[in-house]
């Protein structure tokens, strides 16, 4: 499978083409999320491209301190890239993590906040579904790059893997989970949750719920999916992605019971009927 096409001796990736495609259809969400709400849509074009830049150096210092095992194995480890910048800087092909993508565009959301005095609860609830809809079709780069595939099936559905793009010790197995099909499957239901939820439940919903909802949604799935995956990124013997969203499903969903607990207890008693 061709990585991307040339113009003139330049080579352009499907994959940042892709990447480029779902960072856009999730600013058109947002968009529509902002205009829902009563406000001004400008405002998430206007932080966009911080957002993006923030996303992507969070995403590749995310992969460059979480080398999967099989780039492990070949000498690729936090070490290399910490002594070849050039490496470390090169994302044309890959190598970005989704953890780091989320925080690193929090991060730079919440300065944008800070600044312009505009409340980060309001903001993230506004661009969650959108979030969710950018991993779900960025997640097509990893199928133009063969990689982020699961455990070997005989399964209607697997995909065929090239012999390059497979793991040393299952070089004579050709099929494959379409792990990152499922994952995209998972965040187009993880948006159409959301939408529901800031729909449907508006009324009842406290600022910073939808985006807490996708806090315990995305890792739940992550963290099961991560059970096929055959190349994880090992960090003191664990699963550092699995781990992560499991501890980040736990914390957000006890968040969210605590906040709406307190809120019933502090809801006043109805008034009795005059007698």
């Amino acid at each position: 499978m061709r990585e991307g096409f040339y113009i003139g001796s330049f080579l352009v990736h499907y994959y940042g083409i892709i990447i480029m495609f779902g960072a856009l259809a999730a600013a058109w969400l947002a968009t529509r999320e902002a205009k829902r709400r009563g406000i001004d849509d400008e405002i998430i074009w206007d932080v966009m491209p911080w957002l993006l830049i923030a996303g992507v150096i969070g995403a590749r210092i995310w992969h460059i301190l979480t080398p999967p095992a099989s780039m492990v194995e070949q000498g690729v480890t936090t070490w290399y890239y910490l002594t070849h910048p050039l490496a470390a800087i090169d994302i044309r092909g890959g190598g970005l993590g989704i953890p780091g993508a989320v925080m690193g565009g929090a991060l730079a959301l919440f300065l944008y906040c800070r600044k312009h005095k505009i409340s980060f609860a309001i903001f993230v609830d506004m661009i969650a579904p959108g979030l969710a809809l950018a991993q779900a079709i960025g997640r097509w780069g990893n199928f133009v790059n063969q990689e982020l595939y699961g455990a070997p099936t005989n399964l209607p559905w697997a995909i065929y893997i090239d012999p390059a793009h497979r793991l040393p010790e299952f070089a004579s197995v050709s099929y494959y989970h379409p792990l990152f099909l499922y994952e995209s499957l998972y965040n187009l239901i993880n948006m159409a949750v959301l939408l529901w939820l800031g729909h449907k439940l508006k009324d009842r919903l406290q600022n910073g719920d939808i985006f807490l909802a996708y806090l315990v949604i995305y890792p739940v799935g992550r963290f099961l999916l991560e059970f096929l995956r055959l190349d994880p990124s090992p960090v003191a013997g664990l699963n550092v992605n699995q781990t992560l969203m499991g501890a980040i499903a736990l914390v957000s969903a006890i968040a969210l019971i605590i906040r709406h607990s307190h809120r019933t207890e502090a809801r006043p008693a109805a008034p009795k009927p005059a007698e």
